[in-house]
């Protein structure tokens, strides 16, 4: 694997063996096992948004590997002040190892990979968010012991959420279904590739309808980084679709809840909600630095 830009560059089975490495490499970091796959190596880290979980955990495990995490912030760049990204990308090739970006415009990795020569991994994009989808089906995995089968619904705004979790979920054996008010819906490329899977994936307006039967319910803050001038107006149009009781009813009873963090108890989920569900919620948090650790064994090793 060369890079990591979006989920739907990968097969379903180089997603499983990102997973069965991120196992793997967690149960090392768990019993003391030193894992050096990235000694000597150095990853740039590129953050035109700011973050907590992707910053801490793409350092932590760059140190747990071996290897060297270099954070570097756009204002400190000159991509920040106009250089042209393929300048960057043929520059930084020269110094590191790999870089992580996480940036506004999914074009920006794209380029990235397109002009460098190292890996390049996609920390987080407006389109996609891959670490985090990988994440997230690490623990469904976990906590269920398969995907294949399972039923995933996604509550909320169609983002780079719910467009990561539809590929990730449909490419693994899952179904798939999302709710979400009309303007809000995923993006076209992401409806046009679940044609592929015919009725494994549904798009409702209804969000009791989207969790009847789910195996797993996930939800993202309805106003995303960037569109705090929109927030009055998303509180507005995504009334009605939160994760409380009567949502959770509609789903199986063993139903897990996932929630990428941050949340705004009381918005997308209610606090009693989300404290029922607290320990898979930061199971989830924690396996962002194991499956980005396979992420950088896999491209970088």
């Amino acid at each position: 694997m060369k890079h990591l830009l979006k989920l739907l560059d990968l097969t379903g089975e180089e997603i499983i063996e990102i997973l069965n490495l991120a196992d793997q490499l967690k149960y090392e970091q768990k019993h003391g096992i030193e894992h050096k796959h990235l000694k000597g190596k150095t990853l740039g880290m590129i953050f035109q948004k700011a973050s907590t979980r992707t910053r801490v955990s793409f350092e932590v495990g760059m140190y747990q590997l071996g290897g060297y995490p270099l954070f570097l912030s756009a204002n400190d760049m000159q991509i920040g002040r106009g250089e042209p990204v393929q300048d960057t990308a043929r520059v930084l090739s020269r110094f590191l190892d790999g870089i992580m970006i996480r940036t506004f415009e999914q074009q920006e990795v794209e380029d990235l990979a397109k002009y460098g020569s190292i890996p390049i991994i996609n920390g987080l994009t407006d389109f996609c968010h891959p670490c985090q989808v990988l994440a997230d089906l690490m623990t469904i995995r976990e906590v269920k012991g398969q995907l294949e089968g399972l039923k995933m619904c996604f509550i909320g705004d169609g983002n780079n959420m719910m467009n990561s979790l539809i590929v990730g979920a449909l490419k693994t054996g899952m179904s798939m279904s999302v709710a979400c008010p009309e303007g809000y819906d995923p993006e076209q490329s992401i409806l046009d590739f679940t044609k592929e899977y015919g009725d494994k994936f549904t798009l409702y307006r209804s969000p009791m309808e989207a969790a009847r039967n789910a195996d797993v319910i996930l939800t993202d803050v309805w106003a995303s980084m960037g569109q705090e001038d929109e927030a009055k107006l998303r509180q507005k149009a995504f009334e009605g679709y939160q994760i409380n009781t009567q949502l959770m009813a509609q789903a199986k009873e063993d139903a897990m809840v996932l929630h990428c963090l941050p949340a705004h108890r009381g918005e997308e989920i209610t606090a009693d909600v989300f404290e029922a569900h607290a320990t898979e919620i930061f199971e989830e948090a924690e396996n962002r630095l194991h499956a980005q650790k396979a992420v950088l064994v896999k491209t970088m090793a």
